[in-house]
């Protein structure tokens, strides 16, 4: 595939693209290991582009979650930032259950539970409870998001769970149960965290974990803040000069971590942390995080493959805006916008800054603008919770923002909720443009409410992604995909040479003489984890596909032609070598 791209910095960034030939992929299929066929999709709605894209089906589905800030006037700041939540198949039956992140209570008077809540997906859009039958009950702390991963390799998806004042690690026992081992694996933060993500940065074959950490902060810190209306009204972070580094804890291969944030370095740079994602962005074969700070700079972790990471983001342009300012980073994803197998950045922001875009430019990034990308329309909202993926199966990436403000305005949309906000959806055009999806958020009426984490994933396996979106003070919306009927679909389950759940592979997937490149990456966005399966879209006509990955050790293997509507189980070592395909 080859691109054209004219940039013109500070304003605007056009880019086209052309298709590559067609390609005859081979018909042996190398490593195959078992798939099963995906369910039929819904009927897509008839008419005209306003058709819905989603439907929510909350309503019967016995998905009760409503979520509690525990506010009480006071306007502490955690109140507002809260709500994530993490889509994790505990009972390895084929169907992705729910856990849904509440928040608690602040007031050391009246001390709450944070209330996160379980719940198993039945099949058919039904679910039931079983919060205390799996031992998930929270006995403190005020909950923020979730992380999802097997970090002991037994098989069986863990849960670690970030909050104010102490975090929890859930061991998954196999019995439908879990058992809390928090002291015991060492990854005890007794900070304020929001995002986590387990990921191997060393190589050895584990999954270590990295926790994004936000302000230190306690209710004898709290000040009193007003709106620009002189309104009582929810502080800045700017307030507070109180930045925390991030936490990396290595995984030692017992079921023990040891905090290598300090040997890691780091330690060297401090912020207002939200939002974070991994990958090799600059291609030298080892895992990077990036870290999207609220009101301060960004943090480009370069792996050095040493143990050590060094903080380029200053250097690399993804620090600041384009005029040299912190914007407030909400949510993040790393992202092939592009399709050319470099990673990209997406970056929520709040109210007045417009969501961003950081493309790579292999040594560097450019501060994207462009009036068709996917930060178009965003200027009015604050974003969190984000998604970048195929919602309508035809082959090219879209993108869903969980919208919620953080301060008053002069915009209302909801007389009960000053700080609700529509969500927002905008349909790939390819070559990194979009254009808006009417109704907003592509729901039939826009679902208005204070949007914090969001979770994208095939609840019913029928081979199109659905969402979930947790609401701050508010329940749960869960929405059915109904955009993609009638467009084939393919996934892909990636495991390791021994079975153990893999991180930051690449895949290159070409169909039909389009090549599309995704990351297997589950815990970003903002406080959430998504389907660890890997979706691609292949339009109306595309019955099977020719897969290559290249796996975060820098293996690359061919895994040849598979078919449609089908979900393909990958282990690594079971492919042909494929040096040279992925050029780096």
């Amino acid at each position: 595939m080859k691109f054209l791209h004219l940039f013109l910095l500070g304003s605007l960034i056009a880019a086209g693209c052309r298709k590559p030939p067609e390609s005859t992929p081979t018909t042996s299929a190398p490593g195959s290991g078992p798939s099963s066929p995906l369910a039929p999709a819904s009927a897509k709605p008839a008419g005209a582009s306003r058709a819905p894209w989603f439907t929510n089906v909350i309503s019967g589905s016995g998905l009760t979650f409503q979520h509690h800030s525990g506010a009480t006037g006071r306007y502490w700041l955690p109140e507002m930032e809260t709500g994530g939540v993490g889509l994790i198949d505990y009972d390895g039956d084929g169907l992705l259950d729910v856990f849904c992140v509440s928040g608690g209570s602040l007031d050391p008077a009246h001390p709450v539970a944070p209330g996160h809540r379980l719940y198993r997906n039945l099949g058919n859009w039904h679910f039931t409870d079983v919060t205390e039958a799996a031992g998930l009950v929270c006995p403190d702390g005020y909950g923020m998001g979730c992380a999802v991963g097997d970090y002991d390799g037994d098989g069986r998806p863990d849960l670690y769970v970030t909050q104010l004042g102490s975090n929890h690690l859930y061991h998954n026992r196999g019995d439908g149960t879990f058992e809390d081992v928090t002291q015991a694996a060492g990854v005890a933060v007794h900070s304020w965290s929001t995002s986590a993500a387990f990921v191997d940065y060393d190589g050895d074959g584990r999954l270590d974990l990295v926790v994004v950490n936000y302000v230190k902060w306690s209710p004898e810190q709290e000040m009193e803040c007003f709106s620009a209306g002189g309104r009582r009204d929810y502080c800045s972070p700017k307030n507070y000069h109180a930045p925390a580094p991030s936490t990396l804890f290595h995984n030692r291969g017992n079921g023990t971590f040891e905090d290598a944030t300090a040997a890691a370095g780091l330690d060297h740079a401090y912020g207002n942390g939200f939002g974070i994602a991994t990958g090799d962005f600059d291609h030298d074969g080892h895992v990077d995080f990036f870290i999207a700070n609220d009101a301060t700079p960004n943090q480009l972790w370069l792996n050095q493959g040493n143990g050590r990471f060094i903080d380029d983001a200053p250097l690399r342009g993804c620090a600041l805006n384009s005029m040299g300012v912190p914007r407030a980073g909400m949510g993040v994803v790393a992202v092939d916008l592009l399709q050319r197998g470099w990673m990209d950045l997406f970056v929520t922001h709040l109210t007045g800054e417009g969501n961003g875009l950081f493309l790579n430019q292999k040594t560097a990034f450019l501060d994207s603008v462009t009036p068709d990308g996917p930060m178009a329309g965003s200027f009015s909202f604050t974003g969190f919770g984000t998604a970048i993926a195929d919602f309508d199966n035809d082959g090219e990436q879209d993108v869903y923002v969980a919208n919620g403000r953080v301060r008053l305005g002069s915009n209302t949309w909801s007389p009960q909720d000053p700080y609700a906000e529509p969500n927002t959806l905008r349909r790939g055009l390819g070559a990194g443009r979009f254009e808006a999806v009417e109704p907003s958020g592509g729901t039939a009426e826009p679902l208005v409410a204070t949007s914090r984490g969001l979770a994208v994933g095939d609840l019913d396996n029928d081979g199109t992604l659905d969402l979930v979106v947790i609401n701050r003070d508010g329940p749960v919306h869960l929405l059915r995909n109904i955009a993609g009927a009638g467009h084939r679909g393919i996934v892909f389950q990636l495991a390791g040479r021994d079975g153990r759940d893999v991180r930051n592979s690449i895949l290159r997937f070409e169909s039909g003489g389009r090549i599309q490149w995704r990351q297997n990456q589950p815990n970003q966005g903002y406080c959430s984890s998504n389907d660890p399966r890997v979706h691609f879209g292949l339009g109306p006509t595309a019955t099977e596909g020719h897969l290559w990955v290249r796996w975060s050790d820098g293996i690359a293997e061919d895994f040849g032609v598979r078919q449609a509507d089908r979900v393909h189980a990958i282990r690594a070592g079971t492919g042909q070598p494929a040096p040279g395909v992925f050029g780096w």
